[in-house]
């Protein structure tokens, strides 16, 4: 029988489109997986939480889902989008935010005790020298959920998966 705990597992091997260090286990977008067994046949019901509304990287990644639950003879699978709660940062695994500094994009860091979390730090660590003297350069760099940094020690351009 398949049990819920095959399908994390099995999960553990899909990756971010956008980011393929990254799970989506280590992003924490899975939220919950349930399964079914009627008449001989397996029903998978997997819920996720976009990082953002409108990501495009959903798509490929429930297409993802699909394709590996299929290679291990789930064909009946279900995915639901969970809106609410909104996606955190802080859903995030630590071995994932370990995985983006060690790929060169600085994780989520918010240094402020600010209670909402809505202004970001200007001096994010610099994923390759680990110096704290960055810039920001804009907010946006190849995706809408990562910013562009620039250190002044080591003069490196980087990216740094925003918090919120």
């Amino acid at each position: 029988m398949i049990t819920a705990e095959h399908i994390y597992e099995w999960l553990s091997t899909v990756t971010d489109p956008e980011v393929p260090v990254l799970t989506i286990l280590d992003l924490g977008i899975v939220r919950d997986v349930q399964v079914t067994e009627e008449n001989g046949q397996t029903t998978a019901t997997i819920f996720i939480t976009p990082t953002y509304s409108g990501c495009p990287a959903m798509d490929v990644i429930s297409m993802q889902i699909r394709m590996v639950l299929l290679s291990k003879g789930i064909s009946k699978v279900n995915i639901e989008n969970q809106l609410s709660p909104a996606w955190t940062t802080d859903w995030m695994s630590e071995e994932g935010k370990r995985k983006l500094n060690e790929y060169g994009i600085a994780p989520p860091y918010r240094k402020s005790t600010n209670a909402l979390g809505l202004f970001e730090d200007d001096n994010v660590p610099c994923p390759r020298c680990g110096s704290d003297n960055t810039e920001l350069t804009s907010q946006f760099a190849a995706t809408a959920c990562k910013s562009l940094y620039k250190c002044n020690s080591c003069h490196e351009p980087f990216e740094h998966f925003k918090c919120h």
